[in-house]
């Protein structure tokens, strides 16, 4: 079940597990969407939507994971095998707004969005942790927000969101070492990085924020992040 005040839906979001449906192929694993249906009165919109069963449980219950979840290694080839797939897919749908890089990445890194112009971007899950995980079989759930992102954007959350547990951080690197390894897989990574720093700033997962921060400085080779005010 869905809903939003009628006049301040975002089709992003609103839509994104119907037009994943569309337009993903199945072999991309993810429970399919059977069908749905729409109803309104006078200020609400309400969306139902009917899933396919999955027995498998999620690797966590919540995006910040601290404790390491224990999965074989196809697992891990599963999952480069569907970003890889998902790069491929066409969509003029968008994750995470230029103009929001722009207004946040001095304001929380004290680096321009304008470094990093040239660098590509592909189509991503949008919120790619462990909680929308599943194993020992790889489902991967939570379609509303998937669209254009810094290329490596999905790999790049999966890791900054492992930031308080280092041996899986270090894992993910490991299996995720392309694209993560890379100047795209870097930019997406400052790029998850300032995007999450903003959720902290406003309270969300407040926890991350100096592991973030110490991440990001360790990316741009400086001992700390100098945030400034953009203005």
């Amino acid at each position: 079940m869905a809903t939003a005040p009628a006049d301040q839906i975002i089709d992003t979001y609103w839509n994104g597990a119907i037009e994943a449906q569309e337009s993903l192929p199945p072999s991309i694993p993810r429970p399919q969407l059977w069908r749905w249906h729409d109803w309104s009165d006078r200020t609400w919109a309400y969306r139902s939507e009917l899933y396919e069963y999955l027995a498998a449980d999620t690797l966590a219950v919540h995006a910040v994971i601290t404790t390491p979840p224990s999965v074989p290694a196809e697992w891990w080839t599963a999952v480069r095998g569907a970003l890889a797939a998902i790069a491929t897919i066409e969509t003029t749908r968008v994750t995470i707004q230029p103009g929001f890089l722009a207004w946040a990445k001095p304001r929380y890194l004290g680096i321009p969005a304008t470094d990093f112009a040239a660098l590509p971007w592909t189509t991503a899950h949008g919120d790619f942790h462990f909680a929308n995980l599943c194993a020992p079989d790889l489902h991967i759930l939570d379609w509303e927000g998937w669209g254009l992102a810094p290329a490596g954007y999905d790999a790049a959350m999966l890791h900054s969101y492992s930031l308080l547990t280092p041996d899986l951080a270090n894992r993910v690197q490991r299996e995720l070492a392309y694209p993560l390894a890379t100047p795209a897989g870097r930019y997406a990574e400052l790029a998850v990085i300032t995007e999450l720093l903003h959720a902290a700033e406003q309270g969300i997962n407040r926890q991350l924020a100096e592991p973030l921060r110490r991440r990001g400085a360790a990316l741009l080779g400086q001992p700390t992040v100098a945030a400034r005010e953009s203005g």
